[in-house]
């Protein structure tokens, strides 16, 4: 990693950071000069990070946190702010997907989903905009950026608690650009199409995997590094500019 000074100053933290895109994206804020929090559940692999950073030249912070605790996250921002500085750019990316034709009913399934893709996003959301506010009196700019999915526009068998999620992302985002764009703190959506990380190894359901299986076959993913360079540029544009959602989708799939 060579760091350069595109977000120098800037104090970023990541959720679900132990994996994909968020171990991806922190990588890609700190070799762009930012300080990084890294949270999520899985602190073994949250402390390999952060050392990989630091080896880099970076400054990480490992932070064990479950997204779908308030309480947790709470802790979480209060150690960002004593030991890093108050926290300008959230990116909240902690998710899970877990297809299943409707009628089977996988209500655990769906009550998962629903705590962390929209629990947990606003739970991040309640510890961090305090900070996030703060930073952009003071630095002129603040940055939430949301993960969400190019599943929030489209319509896909099997996938409807998990696209009802992420349509709630995307909403809620465009929404929060009313409450916070006035404090000078910018809210993003992104919307991956088929990237290749760990969230598809959750996947239970048999026809859902023999379809990502096939569609994996058929075209090129994405890769998270991909969707770290589309964190990176949102974040590094002039303090008068918010690009409110981003879609990233491989040149081969087309919804």
């Amino acid at each position: 990693m060579s760091v350069n000074t595109t977000l120098a100053g800037r104090i970023a933290v990541i959720t679900g950071a132990s994996s994909g895109l968020g171990a991806a994206t922190a990588k890609r804020l700190a070799a762009d000069g930012a300080k990084v929090a890294l949270l999520a559940r899985r602190a073994d692999r949250l402390e390999v990070l952060a050392k990989e950073i630091e080896a880099e030249g970076g400054t990480a912070l490992a932070i064990e946190a479950d997204v779908t605790d308030a309480t947790a996250m709470r802790a979480a921002a209060e150690r960002v702010r004593t030991e890093l500085g108050t926290a300008d750019l959230l990116f909240n990316n902690a998710g899970v997907m877990l297809p299943a034709p409707i009628d089977e009913r996988r209500t655990d399934q769906w009550q998962q989903q629903i705590d962390v893709n929209i629990g947990g996003l606003l739970n991040a959301i309640d510890a961090f905009v305090p900070q996030l506010v703060a930073a952009a009196a003071e630095k002129g700019v603040a940055d939430l950026i949301n993960t969400s999915s190019i599943a929030a526009q489209g319509v896909f068998p099997g996938f409807a608690v998990y696209c009802g999620s992420k349509a709630f992302v995307t909403h809620t985002s465009k929404n929060l650009r009313a409450d916070l764009g006035p404090k000078q703190v910018r809210v993003s959506a992104v919307e991956p199409g088929l990237v290749s990380t760990e969230l598809q190894g959750h996947v239970t359901d048999e026809s859902a995997n023999a379809w990502l299986d096939g569609v994996r076959q058929q075209l090129t993913w994405l890769e998270p590094e991909d969707i770290a360079a589309a964190v990176a540029y949102l974040a590094a544009q002039p303090a008068r500019v918010n690009i409110q959602q981003i879609t990233v989708m491989p040149t081969g799939q087309a919804s």
